[in-house]
């Protein structure tokens, strides 16, 4: 009988050392997650977050689109579009895509614009394709955000010769 009261009493004991030890685990865990100061010292961080409203402010358009109207087949058409950054922090256009090889953009690849200064981007379109066009352009600056901007227009077909000479003109001079 006496056996049986020592093996109650080591179980109940055993229970409440694996209950402490499990709660003393589970605090050590949670205080872990947390960053501890030695008494007296102040920490002060500081972390560079563009906003979506600063990151837009920084790339500031004049324009987002441009339609270039009717133009003939087979002659290129360019338009600058004007960057101007209003942001407080420096703008670098890092790449700029264009959404097919016929659109070709042109910008200062190594210019750092400052708050307030300007840039421009200069984009070419080849018309060699008949018909109506929409062209996408994205332009990526500070290596993470991007803005689009959009060429349009409609190339027509232009004849084949030139018109034919007008003999008949030379009767209506006398």
């Amino acid at each position: 009988m006496l056996s049986l009261i020592e093996q109650l009493i080591k179980h109940n004991y055993m229970k409440q050392i694996f209950t402490t030890l499990t709660a003393i685990c589970l605090v050590c865990a949670v205080n872990a997650q947390t960053a501890a100061t030695p008494a007296g010292v102040t920490t002060n961080v500081t972390t560079n977050v563009t906003t979506i409203a600063q990151a837009d402010e920084m790339l500031t358009l004049k324009e987002t689109e441009f339609d270039f109207g009717k133009i003939p087949q087979g002659k290129p058409v360019t338009h600058v579009f004007e960057v101007v950054n209003k942001s407080n922090v420096a703008l670098k256009i890092s790449n700029i895509n264009a959404s097919c090889g016929c659109t070709t953009p042109e910008w200062e690849k190594d210019k750092v614009v400052a708050p307030g200064e300007k840039t421009k981007i200069t984009v070419g379109y080849n018309a060699a394709a008949e018909g109506p066009f929409t062209k996408f352009i994205t332009v990526t600056y500070n290596d993470a955000q991007t803005k689009q901007i959009t060429i349009k227009g409609e190339v027509w077909k232009t004849p084949g010769s030139s018109a034919p000479e007008n003999k008949a003109v030379n009767d209506l001079k006398n």
